[in-house]
C-alpha cells in the first residue's frame, strides 16, 4: 500500500513510540491542525490503553476536533476500542494498521 509522507510520518512515530519502551502496540495520529500525537500502549495494574486509544487521548486533550488519520503497529493489527475512540472524534479518518505481513487500511 502506498502511503503519503504525512501518512509515513506516523507510521515512523508510531513505530518509534513502541520502540522507545519496547511495547507490543505504537501508535500516532494526526489532527485537523497537522499536529501529531504518538503513543505506546500502557499496562499497568490498574490502568489498560491501546497505544490508539492513548493517542486520540492525546490529541482531544491537547484540542483537537478532528483527526485527519492514525497508524497502530501491532503484530495483532488494530485494536477495537482504539479504532472505537479514533470514530468517535471523526468517523471517517484513515486508520493504517502495520503488522508483519505489512500495512493495510483498516478504517476510514
Amino acid at each position: 500500500m502506498e502511503l503519503t509522507a504525512e501518512d509515513e510520518k506516523l507510521v515512523t512515530l508510531a513505530r518509534s513510540a513502541a520502540a522507545r519502551i519496547g511495547a507490543p502496540q505504537g501508535a500516532a495520529v494526526r489532527d485537523d491542525d497537522g499536529r501529531t500525537y504518538a503513543a505506546a500502549s500502557v499496562r499497568l495494574p490498574s490502568l489498560r490503553l491501546t497505544a490508539l486509544q492513548l493517542a486520540v487521548a492525546q490529541a482531544v486533550g491537547a484540542g483537537a476536533e478532528a483527526l485527519e488519520a492514525a497508524a497502530v503497529v501491532a503484530e495483532d493489527g488494530a485494536d477495537e476500542a482504539g479504532l472505537a475512540a479514533v470514530r468517535d472524534v471523526t468517523a471517517t479518518a484513515p486508520v493504517y494498521q502495520v503488522t508483519g505481513d505489512g500495512i493495510s487500511q483498516v478504517s476510514g
